[in-house]
């Protein structure tokens, strides 16, 4: 059985009299219960039901860049019903890339299609770095905008899932598409799928 305890409502009649103890209908009874809840989201300024976010399990994006000649550069995700990355809610993610020619790539975060909108704004420069100007944590920090990610050379090992984490970088953006470019030496075929984290 719960512990109760016995407060005077504030309100009542004898407390507005003055008197401190009351004995009929002055009393108020809390019950001291513990109770689990369970949030799985909030309403949000609007009056609009706004659901927990929660990390994906699963890779997803998945697409295929078949013969990439050396030089040349991919969009990802680039599939038939999703484009882009939208990255709201979300803090982190990976990016998977399986080459079949082993070698240096160049790896980017960049603006989305023009066909898609970036919130409520269209058209947006496609296919451009993001940028972002650091929240004073990195050691890089100049005050200036830098790119969200730009890496101009990264090895990628033949025929296996070539794993990456970006943290925070990427935090929050709506319209992401990767730019991958082939400088490997040799055409290759390009895998490419994603997993985003809260």
């Amino acid at each position: 059985m719960p512990n109760k305890r016995v407060g005077y409502a504030p309100w009542s009649l004898t407390r507005e009299a003055g008197v401190q103890s009351a004995t009929v209908e002055g009393t108020i009874e809390v019950p001291q219960n513990v109770q689990p809840t369970l949030s799985t989201g909030f309403v949000d300024e609007k009056g609009n039901w706004q659901g927990t976010k929660s990390s994906d399990e699963e890779f997803f994006g998945f697409t295929k860049h078949v013969a990439v000649p050396n030089g040349a550069v991919t969009l990802s995700p680039d599939t038939g019903n999703r484009n882009y990355i939208d990255m709201t809610g979300f803090d982190h993610i990976f990016i998977a890339i399986k080459p079949s020619n082993g070698g240096n790539y160049k790896i980017q975060a960049v603006m989305g299609p023009d066909t898609e909108s970036f919130a409520n704004l269209q058209p947006v420069n496609p296919a451009n770095d993001l940028k972002y100007i650091s929240n004073g944590s990195d050691e890089s920090d100049t005050k200036a905008f830098a790119n969200c990610l730009n890496d101009a050379a990264e090895a990628l090992t033949a025929n296996v899932w070539n794993i990456f984490q970006v943290q925070d970088r990427l935090k929050g953006q709506k319209l992401l598409q990767f730019k991958i470019t082939n400088n490997s030496g040799g055409e290759s075929e390009i895998d490419v799928s994603f997993m985003r984290l809260v």
